[in-house]
């Protein structure tokens, strides 16, 4: 599946319709070029889980966890890893196969630890198409209760 949105309230929106029909255990992948909103969209995702607090990349921290919402969001970021085994130190099993939901920022670096069922969100930028343009692909969920809200972003 595969939407455009053209603001950044736009993508958080789409990311917090989303966030309304995800269940307990699921680990969302977000990949994209720097710049293109994997942040904006974990906002947006965090407000669907119903959580309140500012959302930030957990760039230094790699791994941000709130619980305030409907269920708990594990937010990595896992672009400084360099080595996969590193989550391991961080606990990052607790997290994929628990109660919450994570999203785990550039989920390409650690593919080997990325559950098979997974769901793939990608980000991407045409500044051709404006600043603020994105194109958001989602692959490995079930769109069909969606409806056309989320098919058009």
């Amino acid at each position: 599946m595969t939407a455009e949105t053209h603001s950044d309230e736009e993508t958080e929106r789409f990311a917090a319709k989303l966030a309304e029909r995800t269940e307990p255990g699921t680990v969302i992948c977000l990949d994209g070029e720097l710049g293109t909103g994997k942040t904006v969209f974990a906002r947006g995702f965090a407000r669907g889980l119903g959580i309140t607090e500012p959302i930030v990349s957990p760039t230094f921290t790699i791994l941000h966890g709130y619980e305030g919402g409907r269920l708990p969001l594990w937010h990595f970021d896992v672009y400084r890893i360099e080595d996969p085994d590193e989550m391991y130190e961080i606990g990052f099993e607790d997290c994929f196969y628990g109660e919450g939901v994570s999203l785990v920022e550039w989920a390409s670096l650690i593919s080997e630890l990325i559950p098979k069922d997974a769901v793939h969100v990608i980000l991407e930028k045409d500044a051709a198409r404006g600043f603020d343009y994105r194109k958001i692909t989602v692959e490995g969920l079930d769109f069909s209760p969606f409806g056309r809200e989320m098919s058009q972003g």
